[in-house]
């Protein structure tokens, strides 16, 4: 029997299903949020009949005032948070409800770090640095990708160095969250592959890591096996809400499983690429994952052997080596399928940052749990293998 131990950690309350954005404002009442400031983009508030106006007629017919902060940007980066918490004590407002994708719920969760743990996020980069819980928390989601709406981590990206950072705390994860697929059915193709990349990277990864346990195992898998099912179609068809209701259902399995067994060198390495270049979270894990997975494999080729299987590669009569092999082949299928681009250089990377890179993305939160050690040079040759790709 084994020893080790392990946490598990999610939001308390989650809503999942179609329709279920109703409740929100049912919910607010409960939590005793009086104003909260709703914490989303310009192109969601201006959408008739969107997850914003939804949002708020909820809020409104349950009685609940609020305070709209709509300059959220991809790669949230300083200045966001800093503005939300400016108009949150400015409006006197007492909690922050999130509409929108990953940057949405980054931007908040780092505004109320802010708000109750200092001023200064860069000094708060790490695992476990807050002190003091953040103000009430609701994540209301609109893309089925990053998780950031269940987990404990918030990404934010220094404008002045373009260095991304981490600030993993469990006292980042939302009271609750809401997954209705309904309003994921306008998202566009682009946008759809991206984010259903990013929860595919986010279902691997931490069943490779170091850290992954049973529990985050069977979430790891049912997360593959509902991307392999559901995301190439939710990008051919966008309303096709079948896609849509099991790639939310993946992404919520994929968030809950690197929130417990953590990630590994694909984030650690697209969080260089888009704090450098600021190119999309989700595209950035896409074209750096079958390189950063290849220099991984002999760490573990049992588990990317199990992951090839998932990905639904027929490994009969196969060693455990080349059935490995094969896992890293139905990654590249998968980006390939879903148009994301072929090469790092596609989104700007340019060679003379790689060292940089590579240095910083060893300091990052997500490396420690990769299967496999490495060096500033192996990086620097995962991130030119991924610049040579065609």
């Amino acid at each position: 029997m084994s020893e080790r131990s392990y946490d598990f950690l999610m939001p308390s309350v989650n809503f999942f299903g179609p329709g279920v954005i109703e409740k929100i404002g049912e919910r607010a009442k409960m939590l005793g949020m009086k104003k909260p400031v709703i914490v989303t983009d310009k192109f969601l508030e201006g959408l008739k009949d969107g997850a914003v106006q939804q949002t708020l007629a909820s809020l409104d017919e349950a009685g609940v005032d609020y305070v709209i902060y709509n300059g959220v940007e991809p790669n949230p980066k300083v200045r966001n948070i800093q503005e939300v918490k400016k108009l949150y004590e400015e409006s006197g407002a007492d909690s922050i409800i999130t509409v929108g994708g990953g940057s949405a719920h980054d931007t908040g969760k780092g505004a109320g770090i802010i708000l109750t743990n200092g001023d200064d996020i860069t000094e708060l980069a790490g695992i476990e640095t807050l002190n003091n819980p953040l103000p009430p928390l609701i994540a209301v989601n609109t893309t089925a990708g990053t998780g950031s709406e269940l987990t404990r981590h918030a990404v934010i990206t220094n404008e002045e160095t373009h260095l991304k950072f981490v600030v993993v705390s469990w006292r980042n994860i939302p009271l609750v969250s809401f997954n209705d697929p309904t309003l994921m059915l306008d998202v566009p193709a682009s946008l759809t592959a991206a984010t259903g990349m990013d929860a595919f990277v986010q279902a691997i990864e931490p069943y490779v890591s170091v850290d992954h346990n049973p529990i985050t195992d069977s979430q790891c898998i049912e997360a593959i096996k509902l991307i392999e099912g559901s995301l190439r179609e939710a990008v051919a068809n966008g309303h096709n809400l079948e896609a849509r209701t099991a790639m939310v259902e993946a992404e919520m399995l994929a968030g809950m499983a690197f929130n417990n067994a953590n990630l590994g060198y694909v984030h650690a390495m697209a969080h260089q690429l888009g704090g450098q270049y600021d190119a999309p979270h989700g595209v950035c894990c896409a074209l750096l994952l079958p390189y950063v997975e290849q220099y991984n494999l002999i760490a573990d080729p049992q588990r990317f052997a199990e992951l090839a299987e998932f990905m639904g590669e027929n490994t009969d009569g196969l060693s455990t080596r080349d059935a490995a092999e094969l896992s890293i082949k139905a990654m590249k299928q998968m980006s390939e399928d879903v148009g994301i681009p072929k090469s790092i250089k596609e989104i700007g990377a340019k060679p003379e940052d790689f060292r940089m890179m590579a240095e910083n993305a060893l300091k990052d939160g997500n490396a420690f749990s990769n299967p496999r050690k490495g060096t500033v040079d192996d990086l620097v040759k995962i991130f030119q293998a991924a610049y040579d790709a065609e």
